[in-house]
C-alpha cells in the first residue's frame, strides 16, 4: 500500500490503483464541494469542521447536477457494502474530479472520511492551515475496508485522576482518528466520584474531592499535597455523549458495585458496613490499591444505586452499562452480622455468592429497562448473571470461560493491553508499572485466544485497551502511555491481520513514520521510538515494574 503513498493506519482490507493501471488523482481546491446524500449530513459537517479547518477550504455543499466527475466529494450510504463487513464497511474511490466515500451506514461513511483525511497527509490533522496555497492532492486509489471487531474500545480512568471535559472531548477525536468506536468511561472508584447525581448531591460535593494524592505506586513515600478532584455535570455528560455520537463512538459508563466504593461511602456513610466499620470517619481514599471498604448488602444500598443508575440511563444511551464487580474484598462481609444474616436470608453459600447476588440484582434491573450489564471477570465468581457481558482483564481465562458458557466477552487482558504498563525496560521510563509492553507487543495482540470453537469465538465482541490513571495524573502523561501503542492496538482490532507471529511489524513501523507526523499535528505528547524526552521522565517517582514476559493466562 505504500506504493500509493497512503501509509494508512489501521491497514485497510484492500487498496489498489484506480482504474487498474493507474488513473487521475484528485486535487482539493476552493471549488471542491461536498455532495452529501441522505444519511450523510453529519459526516459532511465533520469534514468541513476538520478537513476544512486544516486546509482553509470551504468544502461548500455541492450545487452541480448530474453524476459526472465535477470536483466533488460524494458521500453516500450503500447498504449492500455491509453484506460482508457490517455497518462500518466502506469504500473510497478517487478518480479524476470525483472522490466517492460510501459506507454501509453513516458510521461506515464516517470511517471512510478518516481514511480520506489520512490520504491528504499529516497537515490535514491540524486545526488551521500551516501552508497557505498548498496543493491538496489525493492519489488515484480504491480503498475497501471493514472492521474485524464490532467493539474496539478504550477505557479512560477519570476516577483516579480527573480528566476535565475538554480532555475527554479531545480523546474522542483521537479515538475517531484511529477508527475506535467505544469509550469506556470509568466514573467512580475509591479515589473519586466523577458524575453529578441530582438525587444524591453529596456524591460530588464530598465524593469528588480528596485532600491529597499518593505520587507513584502506593509504596512510594511521596505525596502530592494539593487537593485533587472534579466531576462532570449532567450537561457535561450530555455534551460528551453527543460529541461521541457525532463520531460514531459509544460511551459506556462504569459505576462500580459493590467494591471500589469508598468515595461513595465517604459521601453517604450508610452505604457501608456500619456494624463493623466507623464509616462516618471515612474520607475519599488518597492512595492506590484495593480498599477494604465495600458496600453493605442492604435494601437501602440497592435502592440508592437504582437511583444512581436511573439517572445514568437517562444520560447514556449505550446498550451496555458497566458495574465493575471487580476486586471486592469480603473481609467486612465476613465480620458483619448484617451481611451474614443477609447470606442466610437469601440462602447463599458464602460471600462470593453474595457478590453474585449484587450483580444478578442489577443485571435483572438493567434488563428490565432494555440495557445489558457488563462487568470485570470477577462477576464469574459465585455464578454469572444471565445476559451479563464479561470484560476479561486478569488474562484470557475469564473470557474463555464466559464465552464457553454462552456469554459475550470483551478482551482486555492486563498483561497485554493495559497501557498504563511501561513501554520499555529502561531506567528513564516514567513511573514504571507492570510488564514491558512495547509497540510491537501491542501490535501482536490477538483478541481471540486459541482453543475456542467458531461459535465461542463469535462471543468475543472485540477488545479494549485500558488506561488506568493512578500514575497518569494529567493529559500529558495519558498521551505518553497511550501513544504510539494505541495506534498498534487500533490496527490489531480493526484490520484483518495474520496470526501474531506472522504479522509484518517492520511494515507497520514504516507506516508509523507517517503516523508520528499525524500525532505531531494533533498535538499528542507520545513516546518517541528512541525513548522518553526529558520532560516526559519522572525521576525519583516509585513505580512497580514486573520483570519477565507476561504469562498467557
Amino acid at each position: 500500500m505504500d506504493d500509493f503513498g497512503t501509509h494508512l493506519i489501521p491497514a485497510p482490507r484492500r487498496i489498489r490503483p484506480t482504474p487498474p493501471g493507474g488513473g487521475a488523482g484528485f486535487v482539493l481546491d476552493e471549488e471542491t464541494g461536498i455532495d452529501a446524500q441522505p444519511g450523510t449530513r453529519g459526516v459532511a459537517c465533520w469534514m468541513r469542521a476538520t478537513v476544512g479547518a486544516a486546509t482553509g477550504l470551504p468544502l461548500a455543499p455541492h450545487t452541480g447536477s448530474g453524476s459526472g466527475s465535477d470536483n466533488r466529494i460524494l458521500l453516500r450510504v450503500l447498504p449492500e457494502l455491509g453484506e460482508q463487513g457490517g455497518p462500518e464497511a466502506h469504500r473510497i474511490v478517487v478518480d479524476g474530479g470525483l472522490v466517492e466515500i460510501a459506507g454501509a451506514g453513516e458510521a461506515g461513511v464516517f470511517r471512510g472520511a478518516q481514511t480520506f483525511r489520512q490520504l491528504l497527509g499529516p497537515e490535514a490533522f491540524r486545526r488551521a492551515p500551516v501552508a497557505p496555497g498548498r496543493r491538496w492532492e489525493l492519489p488515484a486509489v480504491v480503498v475497501e475496508d471493514a472492521p474485524r471487531f464490532a467493539w474496539r474500545g478504550v477505557l479512560l480512568d477519570v476516577a483516579r485522576h480527573f480528566l476535565p471535559k475538554d480532555g475527554v472531548l479531545r480523546y474522542l477525536d483521537l479515538l475517531a482518528a484511529h477508527k475506535l468506536n467505544v469509550l469506556h468511561l470509568h466514573l467512580t472508584d475509591d479515589q473519586g466520584w466523577r458524575i453529578e447525581i441530582l438525587r444524591h448531591p453529596r456524591l460530588t460535593e464530598v465524593g469528588a474531592w480528596r485532600p491529597r494524592t499518593k505520587a507513584g505506586h502506593r509504596a512510594s513515600p511521596l505525596w502530592d499535597e494539593r487537593p485533587h478532584g472534579g466531576y462532570y455535570t449532567q450537561d457535561d455528560i450530555r455534551e460528551i455523549v453527543a460529541y461521541a455520537a457525532e463520531r460514531h463512538i459509544t460511551v459506556v459508563p462504569e459505576i462500580d458495585i459493590p467494591g471500589h466504593s469508598q468515595a461513595a461511602i465517604a459521601a453517604y456513610p450508610g452505604l457501608g458496613n456500619t456494624d463493623v466499620v466507623d464509616t462516618a470517619a471515612l474520607t475519599v481514599w488518597d492512595t492506590w490499591g484495593v480498599s477494604p471498604n465495600v458496600l453493605a448488602p442492604s435494601d437501602a444500598t440497592l435502592a440508592f444505586y437504582e437511583d444512581v443508575l436511573t439517572e445514568v440511563l437517562g444520560l447514556f444511551p449505550s446498550t451496555f452499562v458497566h458495574i465493575g464487580g471487580d476486586e471486592c474484598p469480603k473481609d467486612q462481609w465476613k465480620a458483619s452480622p448484617a451481611a451474614q444474616a443477609r447470606i442466610r436470608e437469601l440462602g447463599l453459600a458464602d460471600e462470593d455468592e453474595l457478590q453474585s447476588w449484587f450483580v444478578r440484582h442489577f443485571d435483572r434491573w438493567l434488563a428490565e429497562r432494555g440495557r445489558r450489564l457488563a462487568g470485570w471477570d470477577e462477576i464469574l465468581e459465585g455464578g454469572l448473571a444471565e445476559g451479563a457481558t464479561v470484560s476479561s482483564w486478569r488474562g484470557y481465562a475469564g473470557g474463555v470461560a464466559a464465552a464457553r458458557a454462552g456469554h459475550d466477552v470483551v478482551m482486555c487482558p492486563e498483561q497485554h493491553v493495559y497501557l498504563d504498563h511501561r513501554q520499555a525496560p529502561g531506567a528513564d521510563e516514567p513511573v514504571p508499572i507492570g510488564y514491558v509492553r512495547t509497540l510491537e507487543d501491542v501490535y501482536r495482540f490477538e483478541p481471540v485466544p486459541p482453543g475456542l470453537t467458531g461459535a465461542e469465538a463469535a462471543r468475543v465482541l472485540g477488545a479494549q485497551a485500558n488506561l488506568w490513571s493512578e500514575v497518569t495524573e494529567n493529559q500529558q502523561r495519558v498521551d505518553y502511555q497511550a501513544f504510539p501503542r494505541l495506534a498498534a492496538f487500533a490496527e490489531a482490532v480493526w484490520s484483518d491481520l495474520p496470526a501474531p507471529a506472522e504479522r509484518d511489524y517492520p511494515a507497520f513501523e514504516r507506516r508509523m513514520t507517517a503516523h508520528y507526523a499525524r500525532l505531531d499535528a494533533l498535538g499528542v505528547d507520545y513516546r518517541p521510538p528512541g525513548g522518553p524526552r526529558p520532560w516526559q521522565r519522572r525521576p525519583g517517582v516509585l513505580g512497580r515494574p514486573i520483570e519477565g514476559a507476561p504469562p498467557i493466562v
